[in-house]
């Protein structure tokens, strides 16, 4: 083999990777766009991302509680020995 075969034969391995690199980089840029277009639709509310799979199917915005919004029986805000510390300070 010639130094003329060997560059050649090693200009032919490098572009074959690189068009394969740029195809598949190509083909996976193009999927997250298509992808990623399809979550922009209109959804409840003005938003145009879909929050949860409820707003999806209600087409309602969610309504998210106040912080000060009593959360059940069960209020971690004001558990005793939240309450206790606060007493003592």
């Amino acid at each position: 083999m010639s130094a003329a075969e060997i560059q050649q034969l090693v200009l032919g391995v490098v572009q074959g990777v690189a068009s394969s690199t740029v195809f598949i980089l190509a083909l996976m840029i193009g999927f997250c766009v298509v992808v990623g277009f399809t979550k922009l639709k209109k959804t409840a509310g003005g938003a145009m991302v879909i929050k949860s799979l409820d707003e999806q199917v209600s087409h309602k915005p969610i309504e998210y509680l106040r912080p000060g919004d009593p959360r059940g029986p069960a209020d971690q805000l004001h558990s005793p020995e939240l309450l206790e510390a606060a007493a003592r300070k």
